[in-house]
């Protein structure tokens, strides 16, 4: 279904999608589609926050599994900079994810699964001012386990699923070394984690980071 009002002017689309095939495909498709135009493209989290920069679009499609920013991260530094819409698209919609997308103002949460002219349709709601979120992601959220984590913790574990040293994350979150120690050893005890990298496991496949 398209919008009726041929006067109105087309929708202005960034997609975002690590996976070149499906960026590709996304970017066909939905071009398709007589009322959107695509404006820009992007391949990592920090190149879709560039470019809707530069672009300024009316709608940002962002895959959730993205390098250097997943789509959550890229989506919160994009809304407060830029005055538009974010719609994410996942493979994988682990429990936690969708109240961090919601807690980034996100508007539009759906599956990869989502076909061509029903993905067109959540776009021009979310373009309109509505939220979309899927009916099966919203009620898995519903039933997920609450982050026992806090933001600082979470911090600290986002960084421990690379491979960089404690030092490092000290240097990155700006903290003391002691300190970062003392929340990746709390969120090891409330995750009865052995490792901080196991932590940081739990807490991925959990959606929290």
């Amino acid at each position: 279904m398209t919008r009726t009002d041929a006067a109105a002017p087309p929708i202005r689309l960034l997609v975002a999608d690590d996976e070149h095939l499906i960026r590709g495909a996304l970017v066909a498709l939905l071009d398709l589609e007589p009322d959107i135009e695509i404006v820009a493209s992007a391949d990592t989290g920090t190149s879709a926050v560039a470019q809707a920069v530069a672009a300024r679009p009316d709608v940002c499609l962002l895959d959730l599994e993205m390098p250097d920013a997943d789509g959550v991260e890229a989506a919160a530094r994009i809304l407060a900079t830029v005055p538009t819409r974010v719609v994410i698209v996942t493979r994988h919609a682990r429990p936690g994810v969708l109240r961090r997308a919601l807690a980034a103002k996100v508007s539009g949460f759906v599956p990869k699964s989502t076909p061509a002219e029903s993905l067109a349709d959540v776009i021009r709601d979310v373009a309109a001012g509505r939220r979309y979120i899927d009916p099966e992601i919203a009620a898995a959220a519903l039933t997920a386990e609450r982050c026992p984590l806090t933001d600082r913790e979470l911090d600290a574990l986002r960084y421990s699923r690379s491979t960089l040293s404690v030092q490092q994350i000290a240097e990155r979150l700006h903290l003391a070394q002691g300190t970062v120690r003392n929340y990746l050893s709390a969120a090891m005890t409330k995750l009865d984690a052995a490792s901080r990298h196991e932590a940081a496991e739990k807490a991925w496949q959990q959606g929290w980071i």
